[in-house]
Parts: C-alpha cells; structure tokens; sequence
C-alpha cells in the first residue's frame, strides 16, 4: 500500500490577533507539565488539552503557539492532534450527542437511536448543525452496557432510550438552549 501524504504543508493558518495559547497556559505547563516529563515532546498532550479544555477545540494558530512555546516541530503537534480521536480540529457544537455504538448497544437498537438523531437535526455522525446547538456523534463504549441502548447528551447518561425518547431529550435541550438556560450536566 502507497503512502498517502498529508497536504500540511502547505496548510493555510486562520490567525487571530489574541493567542490562544495563553501566559497563563504557559505558565501551568512550565510549572505543573515540564518539570514531570523528559522531554518537551511528552508535554503535548497536557497542552492540547489545555486549549480544549478552554476553547471546546484545537485550533490550528494553537498547535503552532504550543510548538512554538515547546521548542519541537509543528508537524509533531499536528499529527498528535490528528491521532488521538478525543481531540476536536474543528468547533463542535455547544450540545454533543454521543451515541453509544458498542455491540450491546448496537443489539439494542443504537442504529435507530443514529438515525432518529439524524433525522430530527437533519446532519450526519460527526457534523454540527447550522446553527451550532448539536454535534453528533459515535462513541465506541461509552460504559453503559446494562443501560443499552445509551447516549450522553452533553455530560447526561440516558440509558434503555428510544427513537421517540431521544427526539423528545432534544426538544426539551433545545428548548433550554433558546431560553438561556441549558446546563450541560
């Protein structure tokens, strides 16, 4: 099998005027990260989360700011960011509808919990909707298996849903989301 190469390269960088990766990030990770690892190469991970952690995602300006801050090669920061499923590359939506898609779920029904959540937002696994309300997607386990079929909408556990259970959950959230009161535990 050929090699397929990425085109980063010659990937064009959105920049803001503000960093991401900020004095007070930095500090933490020059405080509390660097001196607990060997190298700075280790320190990745931390600082990707610490952008996530505050941005919901990981920009690219952010990848080149926590290169830059450790003293190793973007392309080293870009392809841990790529590898790693659990980091965002794009801006998710401020609701994230995980569906459970292990086997136990999956025997349950989790394909229609799917495709209920997908007709009723109109998008695919691993979209957001227009309006930035709901990202969908798939999660391998999620640790739920005697509750099956499970979601997490947003940080909730809703475990023996239905098609017609989770249609209702996303009213309601949406609901909450339009009056300013959406708390996403």
């Amino acid at each position: 099998m050929a090699w397929i190469a990425k085109p980063s390269a010659s990937t064009k960088i959105e920049r803001r005027d503000e960093p991401y990766f900020t004095e007070a990030m930095q500090a933490t990770m020059r405080d509390e990260y660097q001196p607990r690892f060997e190298t700075n190469m280790a320190c990745i991970l931390p600082a990707l989360h610490l952008i996530q952690h505050a941005y919901g995602w990981v920009p690219k300006q952010a990848m080149h700011e926590i290169a830059t801050f450790l003293g190793v090669k973007p392309s080293d920061v870009f392809d841990t960011a790529t590898f790693y499923e659990e980091y965002w590359l794009k801006p998710k939506g401020k609701v994230l509808i995980s569906v459970c898609r292990s086997i136990a779920c999956e025997f349950c029904g989790q394909p229609d919990i799917t495709n209920a959540v997908k007709q009723r937002l109109n998008i695919e696994v691993g979209e957001t909707t227009d309006d930035d309300k709901f990202t969908l997607v798939e999660l391998e386990c999620i640790g739920a298996c005697g509750g099956a079929p499970a979601i997490l909408m947003g940080e909730t556990l809703h475990e023996s849903i239905t098609p017609e259970q989770v249609v209702e959950i996303i009213d309601q959230v949406e609901k909450d989301i339009d009056a300013g009161k959406f708390d996403h535990h």
